[in-house]
Formats: structure tokens, sequence, C-alpha cells
């Protein structure tokens, strides 16, 4: 792999470190500072939403200014973010920390790009590996992220996870000299001025259906459960470490299977290692039906992961195939919109379907969604065969 990959996968290894912290400790403060319950995930989900946001004007804006730049700002916007989420955690300002995780989902929405970002520096048959690499980079994540939040909860003893915006802090100005030092390419004429489809026409493309609808059912599924979870494990009696350890052990499931999910794509196709994903998601709200007991919690939150670890790449690796160069950001963001879209939905539903529904009736409505996303790929699958035919 060129070193431009192994340098995405060490920024995103970092960022997403940043991003488990604020899963870790996010719907955790919220349950302390907000004014009510119902509002305990709005900063959790107003980072989706910052997320959600930034993803079509930073991909429009790396078109024309370069992913360098475009890495740069968003880390900046991070480095902003998570200290404003410090001083407002030290003065209990709810309204001022919803605008810190924000600015911080803004941050890890121009992140995003590093995937795609990734598949630029290669040959194209090395495009589902490149991917995967970049995404394996949350290994790192799923040890370090929850351990910092562990580690920082009571580094300033008045102030129970203050610590851990001290150590987000950190990790945004480390990929900022990162990216800085990375070699990425500038874009080419043909990005800037070649055709553009409209979106009507793209989305006549059978591929490119499948891949936004499975990357977002996917996606905002898991945010859902795995935002939930905390909540759900602290009402059963669980403590902040045992909670912690589920989503790290989570987040492992999200990444691990990156180091040979390429090589699952290259040899099965998107469309199964897409539906092998989905069929791991209703194994996990299955679990969930059994009992609350930690090994319960465990081992749904990991087949949540691995799920979304082949929902999420088989779709990024299917929606490379549906555009022409000058398209490239007109898809991409379109394509990260809805999926961190469904994300933003997802992570908002949470806490008040946590709170009415309790934690099975929480798992079940997700079943229909997922059915849904397996159906639609097959769906699409099926247009883009008999569309391929001869005559």
């Amino acid at each position: 792999m060129p070193i431009t990959v192994w340098g995405l996968a060490l920024g995103q290894a970092l960022l997403i470190t940043g991003n488990i912290l604020l899963v870790s400790v996010t719907a955790l403060i919220g349950q302390q500072i907000a004014p009510s319950f119902a509002l305990v995930t709005l900063p959790v989900a107003l980072q989706f939403l910052g997320l959600m946001g930034v993803t079509i004007p930073a991909a429009h804006l790396m078109r024309w200014l370069g992913r360098k730049t475009g890495f740069l700002l968003g880390n900046l916007t991070g480095v902003a973010g998570a200290v404003l989420a410090f001083v407002a955690l030290s003065s209990n300002h709810f309204v001022l920390f919803c605008i810190s995780t924000f600015l911080l989902g803004m941050a890890i929405g121009v992140g995003q790009q590093y995937r795609f970002a990734a598949v630029e520096g290669c040959e194209p048959a090395l495009h589902s590996r490149a991917i995967g690499m970049v995404m394996a980079g949350g290994v790192l994540a799923a040890i370090l992220g929850p351990n910092l939040a562990i580690w920082t909860e009571h580094f300033f003893p008045d102030r129970q996870y203050l610590g851990a915006f001290a150590a987000l802090i950190m990790l945004y100005v480390i990929t900022l000299i990162l990216i800085s030092l990375l070699p990425l390419k500038k874009p080419t004429f043909a990005e800037q001025h070649g055709d553009v489809r409209s979106y009507a026409d793209l989305l006549k493309q059978p591929q490119l259906v499948a891949a936004i609808s499975s990357g977002m059912i996917g996606y905002g599924v898991m945010v859902l459960v795995m935002t939930a979870t905390p909540l759900a494990m602290v009402e059963c009696g669980f403590n902040f470490s045992s909670t912690a350890s589920v989503i790290q052990w989570h987040v492992l499931g999200m990444f691990l299977p990156s180091f040979f999910t390429g090589k699952l794509i290259s040899r099965f196709g998107e469309i199964k290692i897409i539906q092998s994903g989905c069929l791991l998601l209703i194994g996990c709200i299955l679990l969930n039906q059994l009992g609350i007991l930690y090994w319960h919690f465990w081992t749904a939150l990991v087949a949540l992961g691995i799920g979304w670890n082949f929902t999420f790449i088989g779709a990024t690796s299917l929606l490379t195939h549906t555009y022409r160069p000058a398209e490239k950001a007109k898809v991409q963001g379109l394509n990260d919109f809805c999926v961190f879209g469904a994300a933003a939905l997802g992570s908002l539903l949470a806490g008040h379907f946590q709170m009415q529904l309790g934690w099975e009736v929480l798992n079940l409505l997700m079943l229909p969604a997922v059915l849904i996303a397996m159906a639609m790929v097959w769906i699409s699958h099926r247009k883009q065969t008999f569309s391929s035919l001869p005559g």
C-alpha cells in the first residue's frame, strides 16, 4: 500500500479514537447536565447533525482546494470544538456543550473523506483494500478511545469527564500535524471541469441506490443501538468501566474485520458482503432479546460492530463504481449526507426510545429497517444484473 494510505489510516485511527471517546462520555455527560431526560442524547445527535451538515460542502470544497486543505480545516474545527467542550463542561453549560459537539461532528464529517482520499492514492484493483486499511485504523481507536475515557475520568477531581476533552484536544493537534506532512494528491483538471450528471440521472443507477440505502440503514441502526447501550447498562446497574468495556469491544468489532473485509469484497463482491452485514445486525437485535447480563450486551454489541463494518465498507466500495471523476464530490457528498443523516436521527431517537420503550422494544424496532435494507440491495442488484444483459 502507498504511504498515503498508511498515513490516512493513522489519521483515521486518531480521529476515531476521539469519536469513541465522545461516544463513551457524551450521553453520560448529558445525563448530568441536560435540563430534562429527553435531551440527554441531544449532544450526541448534534454531533451527527454537524457531521451530516458538513458532508456536501466539504466534498465540494475539496474538489476545488484539494484534500489536504479540507482535512486541515476539519482538524482545526475539531480543536475548536474540543476546547469549547472543555470550557462548557467546566461550567456545566449544556447549550455550550451542545454547540461544541456540533463542531466536533463537523470535524468528524470531514474526516470521513479519508476513505475516499485513500482510494485516490492507489490503483483501482486495490480500492476496496485501501478503504479497509483506512477503516482498520479504528482498531487502535478501539483500544485507545474507551481507555482514554477511563484514564482521564478523574484527571480533574471536581469534573468527572473533563480530562477526556483535554485528551481530545491533543488528538486533533497530532492529526493536524500528520495531515500537513502527507503527500495528498491535488485535484485534476478532469475532476474540476468534467461533465456532471444531475442527481436524478445519478440515482437511476441501481448500484448507487443500493450503496446509499444500505449505508444509511446500517449506520443508523448501529448508532441508535450503540448510543442507547450505555444508558441501558446504567439502568441495569453496571458501572462506567463496564459500559466503556462493552463499547471498546463493539468498536473492535467495527474495525478489526477491516483487515480482511476488502479481500472478502474482492472475492465475493459488495452485495454479498453487505447482505452478510445485515444478517449480523439482525443477530444483534435477536441477542438483545435474550437478557441483560454483561455477556448479552457484549455479544450483541460485537455482532453490531461487525455488521456495521460489512455494510459500511461494502457500501463505500460499491459507491466508487457509480461516478465519473467530476462527479466524485457530488456523489460522495450526497452519500455521506444521507448516511450520517440517518446516524443523526438514530442518535437523537436513542434516548427517547430507551426511556419510553425500553431496551428490548428499541432493538425490535430496528428489525424492519434492516430487512428493508436487505430488500433494497437485492432489488437494486437484480436491476443492475438485468440492465447489463445483452439485448
